[in-house]
């Protein structure tokens, strides 16, 4: 078997980051793509509360899907934060939950946090993209 490597580089020329790394790179390592994890409880409705209450249902449902796929938060190597907002301090609070949650391991890879205009179920704040390898 291969050995595993998961390299995670902040090169030379770029601007230093709030704790991501611009590059990943993964030798060795099967991919496991998530479907976009939304705040919906097991119910298929979006959680009641505001963006961070959903933030939380998003962290639990991506646990979820990584364990079920053998994966850690160790595993990620990329993720796509997806926000219904243009308030920079809600950008902020919704990275600093995520970062501080079960899955913050995740968010230390290849990372992108946007505000967009609207996201997928009605009410829906939040949605998470997450790429991993596995052995």
């Amino acid at each position: 078997m291969q050995p595993v490597t998961i390299e995670r580089q902040n090169p030379p020329g770029l601007h230093a980051t709030p704790g991501y790394h611009h590059v990943t790179t993964v030798a060795g390592r099967t991919a496991v793509y998530l479907a976009g994890q939304c705040p919906l409880g097991l119910d298929g409705a979006v959680v009641a509360g505001g963006v961070l209450e959903q933030v939380d249902q998003v962290v639990a449902n991506t646990a979820t899907a990584l364990d079920a796929a053998g994966a850690t938060p160790d595993d990620v190597v990329r993720t796509v934060i997806y926000v219904a907002t243009a308030d920079r301090a809600v950008l902020s609070a919704v990275w600093d939950r995520f970062t501080a949650s079960k899955i913050g391991a995740a968010f230390s890879t290849a990372s992108t946090l946007l505000g967009v205009t609207c996201l997928g179920y009605p009410g829906q704040l939040v949605e998470l993209d997450v790429t991993a390898a596995v052995s």
